[in-house]
């Protein structure tokens, strides 16, 4: 089924299928490996942050279960991790290419992503053991199904809608507060906050897009185009940590210089572009729109 809750559907079975479709996408992903094993962490990490944003939306009233939940779904991305995100350091520097200002600085990226290849491929040959955590994964994912599936949910509309309100305020309120942050400094952790708020945003209107699709549909794009720019943002800020961490890693002084001259250009100008948008993302006042959200699902479910 389509990552959303139906307004019209017993609302503890929306949740538990939505979460079990997801999960047992992440399990079929390790198991299959179409395009092999990396592109399936890849795809199960983002099946897990689904389930995580769906639970930060529907289970603050089960802080024990959403905390659990959360706990076992995180460490288990975290496990899987490290060849992936060398992979994402190889194509945020294919991104830069393509805003390179000039030769010098064209060839100080081919060269740098030539070394950051060779550095994920010196990590992928130590880590023997990813095979065996992939099926640490797939367990901890049919413990999560599980968990689940035993889970209670509000039966009546109106304790469902005050649920997603209360849900939907806080995620809200989050984005705000992470926005105003970024407004006040320019530490990259508070961009990838207001990313990660970014993200929740979205992922809740596709949840609950069915009680005003039009709407949700603009919010949606509105909210997909931030999250995508502040992805950008993120990635160089890895690039740059990693530059800090292993500086001899990505060429000589001089590319180095060029290197750094085309992460500060974009990453300022992806950060202008962002705090824009955000501000057209999270306009309205939490409160605000989460009556507004507590009415439509009330109106949805009972009519």
């Amino acid at each position: 089924m389509p990552y959303r809750i139906r307004p019209g559907r017993a609302f503890g079975e929306e949740v538990r299928s939505i979460a079990v479709e997801q999960l047992q996408l992440a399990i079929a992903a390790f198991e299959e490996q179409p395009k092999g094993l990396h592109e399936a962490i890849h795809e199960a990490r983002k099946k897990f942050k689904r389930v995580r944003s769906l639970y930060r939306l529907i289970a603050l009233d089960k802080p024990g279960f959403r905390a659990t939940e959360n706990a076992r779904l995180q460490e288990t991305a975290r496990t899987l991790s490290l060849v992936r995100d060398a992979t994402a350091l190889i194509e945020t520097v294919s991104y830069l290419e393509t805003h390179a200002l000039n030769d010098d600085e064209r060839s100080a990226l081919v060269h740098a992503r030539e070394k950051l290849t060779e550095r994920r491929d010196g990590l992928a040959l130590t880590e023997t053991d990813l095979p065996q955590k992939a099926s640490a994964a797939v367990e901890s994912c049919r413990a999560a199904i599980a968990a689940v599936e035993d889970a209670d949910f509000p039966q009546s509309a109106r304790k469902t809608a005050r649920l997603l309100a209360k849900g939907w305020k806080k995620s809200l309120t989050r984005g705000r507060k992470a926005l105003e942050a970024c407004h006040c400094g320019a530490h990259a952790e508070l961009f990838h906050e207001l990313r990660k708020a970014g993200q929740a945003y979205w992922m809740n209107l596709a949840l609950l897009r069915n009680i005003w699709p039009s709407a949700m549909k603009a919010k949606r794009a509105e909210a997909g185009n931030l999250v995508e720019l502040l992805g950008h943002e993120h990635d160089l800020a890895l690039l740059v940590d990693l530059l800090d961490r292993e500086p001899a890693t990505l060429g000589d002084g001089e590319e180095v210089s060029h290197l750094i001259g085309a992460i500060i250009r974009q990453q300022q100008e992806l950060r202008h572009d962002a705090l824009e948008l955000a501000e057209r993302v999270f306009a309205d006042r939490p409160a605000r729109e989460a009556s507004a959200i507590e009415a439509l699902w009330i109106e949805a479910a009972t009519g």
